[in-house]
């Protein structure tokens, strides 16, 4: 796959995806949206990929939003559908089956905190700022925020953010759960490959099942997610995985998974 905007590498069963637009900042615009999508659809039934971290080029930002300039003169209707076409990348990206880690190597604003948030898990550098600043523009956070926020951080903390427009530190995000962990920059990326490789190293049907158990049970009734965990829980006794990772167990040694 050839693409302007990103650039794709894969580390045995790690992929790492970076956003390449450092003299925006790696702002978001049309064209780094539409290739995220295609991006993310390409790969979610490739099966050599177990893992999947998601980075800025350059040293000062991850993402630093969305491109303001490109937003300047839209109608109504034209910022619905930019909006809409962000929320459809976001979504193919929190929809892969493996897991997805965001290392945050700087500002992380606006879209750049969004597309945190559709990861599964966030790694920072103690360097990063995360914010939602679009209220300072007479907007609102529109690629997911207010959705994804609240359910990362709760409703109170989620307004404070959004209706606030600050910035946080690597620190305090890390203190309200919204970043897993904060590393050096130096460590940023091999601490985030590092946890990419232990997760490739389990069994990928595994991931892919409680990847869905979590993110679905979250928006049921406890009862109903409890019920839908143990389905999947049973659909893994159908796997080679399962029966090579219990074997292993029984014969003291290090199981092969192999993603069947």
């Amino acid at each position: 796959m050839k693409f302007e905007t990103i650039e794709y590498k894969q580390e045995g069963h790690v992929g790492v995806l970076t956003i390449q637009r450092p003299q925006a900042l790696n702002a978001l615009n049309a064209q780094v949206l539409e290739e995220l999508s295609t991006f993310a659809n390409a790969i979610s039934n490739n099966k050599e990929i177990r893992a999947l971290v998601i980075t800025g080029s350059g040293e000062k930002a991850f993402v630093a939003g969305a491109d303001i300039k490109a937003m300047a003169d839209m109608t109504p209707k034209e910022a619905e559908d930019f909006s809409t076409t962000a929320q459809t990348a976001f979504n193919s990206i929190e929809s892969l089956p493996f897991a997805v880690i965001a290392a945050v190597n700087g500002f992380a604003l606006g879209g750049g905190c969004e597309l945190a948030l559709a990861c599964d898990i966030i790694i920072a550098s103690e360097k990063s700022k995360f914010g939602l600043p679009e209220v300072t523009l007479g907007l609102l956070p529109s690629f997911g925020g207010t959705q994804r926020l609240s359910r990362a951080v709760g409703l109170f903390k989620a307004r404070e953010m959004v209706f606030s427009g600050e910035f946080y530190c690597a620190y305090d995000c890390m203190n309200m759960g919204l970043v897993n962990k904060v590393t050096t920059p130096d460590q940023l990326l091999p601490e985030a490959k590092k946890l990419a490789q232990t997760i490739a190293s389990r069994a990928p049907i595994a991931i892919a099942k409680a990847k869905q158990s979590i993110n679905t049970g979250f928006e049921l009734h406890i009862n109903d997610g409890l019920k839908r965990e143990a389905e999947l829980f049973g659909e893994l006794f159908s796997t080679q995985d399962q029966k090579e990772g219990i074997a292993a167990f029984i014969e003291k040694r290090q199981p092969s998974f192999i993603g069947s």
